[in-house]
């Protein structure tokens, strides 16, 4: 999130609105990579939880609202599986990019992903046409894509999180 920086002005309130805003100062960056690691060794998958030496423990949702500061409110999304063609269609209606914008997109990133480096111009290109929606979302989506749901890429976010973006109220 370094590389967009702060939200623009004109979309800090869908920012803040969103509920999102407190995931800006969340950075694997300033983290320490050493401890990171160390709860990586002690993570099970098929517990979800820490296998410490002192005992178990599970991260709950009131954790995560206390640590990231996040309000743990409304109803759960549900993500549902995102067939490779849909990307092109929500690209188009969400983001507002050409079709041909969107297809070469996904063909660059074999799949449904998006390339943060694209995003980024993405917003650079919504700001200046004062689209402060589509803005937010672009925004929005590596925010997402960077905390939250971070995954090995560094360099890529998957679509499936913009669905969750389709009403920013």
């Amino acid at each position: 999130m370094a590389k967009f920086g702060r939200a623009t002005p004109e979309i800090e309130g869908l920012v803040v609105a969103s509920g999102l805003s407190p995931l800006i100062i969340c950075s694997l960056d300033t983290g320490d990579r050493r401890l990171m690691s160390t709860f990586v060794e002690y993570w099970h998958k098929e517990t979800s939880r820490f296998h410490l030496p002192v005992r178990e423990v599970t991260i709950t949702l009131d954790d995560v609202a206390s640590l990231l500061h996040l309000p743990i409110i409304g109803v759960l999304h549900s993500f549902e599986l995102l067939h490779v063609d849909d990307v092109v269609d929500m690209l188009v209606e969400l983001l507002e990019v050409s079709i041909a914008e969107a297809r070469v997109e996904k063909i660059q990133c074999h799949g449904s992903y998006v390339r943060l480096s694209w995003l980024h111009d993405v917003y650079q290109m919504k700001i200046k046409a004062c689209d402060w929606i589509v803005a937010a979302r672009a925004y929005l989506l590596p925010l997402l894509g960077c905390t939250l749901f971070a995954n090995k890429s560094v360099t890529h976010v998957h679509m499936v999180l913009l669905d969750a973006l389709c009403d920013l109220t």
